[in-house]
This record gives structure tokens, sequence and C-alpha cells, in this order.
């Protein structure tokens, strides 16, 4: 047989052993840090570090709302999938509504990607949400024009993390300009749907790794 490590347990230990040695944490709070370890470990790049920002005590409040119940909004199935449910807190929801069958129709209306047309539909669910965007910069500017709206409801925090090489780098940067709720985000092209899901289970969890 192969020689490798085959206990579930250790590979965790040595895993973020390994990322606490490589990585530079020491601006990260006892809180925020194993936040950012598990994101680091989703997508194995200790680099990671330097490009996640955290706004308005981002932990806290995604926390707190989550213990009382509010729904987790994702704007990818990719998200969505990767949200381990057992470790939610309430029995919270994990809404996404990209593949409804409403919203390609929505998209050509408003002339637009899928993923920000489904934006639109997070309206009623959106007060003290937490939302999790990790694919689509379409959809983060989408959310940040319906927050520009006085009378749209605020959700508590945004975990900002959409990829790519058009839009991304750009969505993040407005997300925490505009300033519209505790946000994390992970500035530049980097982002996805592994690491915005590692960061809603780390938060929905309130353990150390």
């Amino acid at each position: 047989m192969m020689s490798y490590e085959r206990d579930a347990a250790a590979i965790y230990r040595q895993s973020f052993a390994i990322i606490r040695a490589e990585a530079d944490l020491a601006r990260f709070s006892a809180l925020e840090e194993p936040v950012v370890v598990r994101m680091i470990h989703a997508c194995g790049w200790v680099g990671l570090a330097e490009q996640i920002v955290l706004r308005g005590n981002v932990v806290e409040a995604a926390r707190a709302a989550l213990r009382q119940g509010v729904p987790v909004l994702c704007d990818a199935r990719m998200v969505s999938e990767g949200i381990t449910r057992a470790r939610l807190p309430a029995h919270n929801p994990v809404l996404c509504w990209v593949d409804d069958p409403t919203v390609p129709a929505l998209a050509q209306r408003l002339g637009t990607t899928r993923s920000a047309a489904a934006v639109t539909l997070w309206r009623p669910h959106l007060a003290g949400a937490v939302v999790a965007i990790g694919n689509a910069p379409t959809a983060l500017f989408q959310l940040l024009e319906m927050l520009r709206e006085p009378d749209c409801p605020r959700p508590s925090a945004i975990i900002g993390c959409p990829v790519g090489f058009v839009g991304a780098a750009e969505s993040k940067e407005a997300l925490l300009q505009a300033d519209v709720a505790p946000a994390l985000v992970v500035r530049g092209r980097w982002g996805g749907s592994a690491m915005t899901a590692a960061a809603v289970n780390a938060l929905a969890c309130e353990w150390e790794v």
C-alpha cells in the first residue's frame, strides 16, 4: 500500500498547523483567524490571508444573525451546496434562485446575467440575512444597486468573494466603499465558491481550528 496519512482528524490538524506556520495571520482577531484559516484550507493558498478584508465586526454580526435563524442567500448552486447544513446553528434555510424557471426571462428583460437577475428575487428574504456571493460579480453589483434604494432591506452580513477577470475586483471594492453592511471580502480576482462556502461554514460554528 502507498504510504500517506489516512486519519481525517490528523489531516485536519496537520493542515491547520501548516497554515498557521506559513500564513501571516497577525492582523486578524481571535474570532477572525479561524474563519481565515478555513478559507485558506479551502483553496490551498496561504497568500490568501493578504487579500482578505473583514469590516464592521462581520464575524460577530454573521454569527449573531445565524443564531437567530436568518437565511443564507447564495448567488450560485456551488456555494449553496458547499454549505454544511448540519453546522448551521438554527436550521437556517440556504436559498439560491439562479435555477428558478422565471430567471432566464427576467435576465433578458433586465439585460443582465441570470445570477444578477436571481438576486432581485432576494428582496423578501434580505432583511437580516447572511449573503454569500462566491461566483458572479454581477450578482454583487446587483445587490449593491438594490441596497442604494432607501426602502431595500439590509442584510446582517455580506460575504463578497466573486471570482473572475471581469468585474470581480471592482465589485468587491464597490462593496467596501459602499459600507452597507458588515462584510468579508477577498480582494482582487481571487474568490470562488469553495472559499465562500468555507467562510459560511466557519461562521456557522463557533469553533477553534
